[in-house]
């Protein structure tokens, strides 16, 4: 194990918990607009001091990297969602930014399971899916998605491409988010679905490994009987032929 893999191995939890802070301090102004102005300020502060850190988390492993060329070029997604969200236009960035370097990392881990990835990923974008979008139409004067109950039900509908159609996003970033969470939505239905369809291969590949095993094994008894057969028939033959010639002797 290098350097660069002990460092990502010693840091991933520290990320994963620096996530959960980024995603309450970028949430509770969100949720409590109301809530007092210094505290506002402070979860708006500890966004822009996670994402330093995770910066610099990015800086050390580059600076780890035996190949430092070689690890940006494979890793162009990284350094773009590290420098994106730079640019206060774009803050909605830092919300995917966040469940792209996390998920990236946690995928690093052998022991994480498919299943608990996904449930994870389903889980991440549809709590700040909908605290994303709450943000976008909330002060939007044709939305309808005025509280954190209905930015739920919409992503849970839209992740899932049922639509009902009750709740819909009115403003550009809100519709971009929708894109974003269908995409996301179909994606994930099609890992789950593909992993389903593995397990069932998989099943059916055991057991037709078994029926090979099975039959070989058969075949290897039924070869060992013909074999048995034929000697006890040359034993018998042998025997047979000693008697008559013991019996021709014993006549002269």
């Amino acid at each position: 194990m290098n350097r660069l893999e002990r460092w990502e191995q010693r840091t991933r939890a520290s990320l994963l918990a620096l996530a959960a802070v980024f995603g309450a301090a970028y949430a509770l102004p969100i949720l409590v607009p109301a809530a007092d102005p210094a505290l506002i300020t402070t979860a708006h502060w500890t966004e822009r001091t996670v994402w330093a850190l995770f910066a610099a988390d990015y800086a050390v492993r580059l600076a780890l990297s035996e190949r430092r060329w070689e690890f940006v070029r494979r890793q162009p997604l990284s350094l773009a969602v590290v420098l994106l969200p730079l640019l206060q236009p774009l803050r909605l960035l830092r919300l995917v930014s966040a469940l792209f370097l996390v998920g990236q990392r946690v995928r690093l881990a052998a022991q994480v399971r498919l299943t608990t990835y996904v449930v994870g990923a389903v889980l991440g974008l549809l709590a700040f899916g909908s605290v994303a979008v709450l943000e976008a139409e909330r002060a939007s004067p044709h939305g309808n998605i005025r509280t954190i109950g209905d930015a739920l039900w919409w992503s849970f509908t839209t992740m899932t491409t049922v639509g009902y159609g009750d709740h819909a996003p009115t403003t550009g970033v809100g519709r971009l988010i929708a894109v974003g969470l269908m995409l996301s939505g179909i994606a994930l239905l099609g890992v789950v679905t593909a992993n389903i369809a593995a397990w069932f291969l998989a099943r059916f590949q055991e057991d037709e490994e078994e029926n090979r095993r099975v039959q070989e094994v058969t075949e290897e008894l039924l070869l060992e009987v013909r074999e048995l057969r034929r000697q006890v028939a040359d034993l018998t033959r042998a025997t047979t032929g000693d008697r008559a010639g013991a019996s021709g002797r014993a006549a002269e």
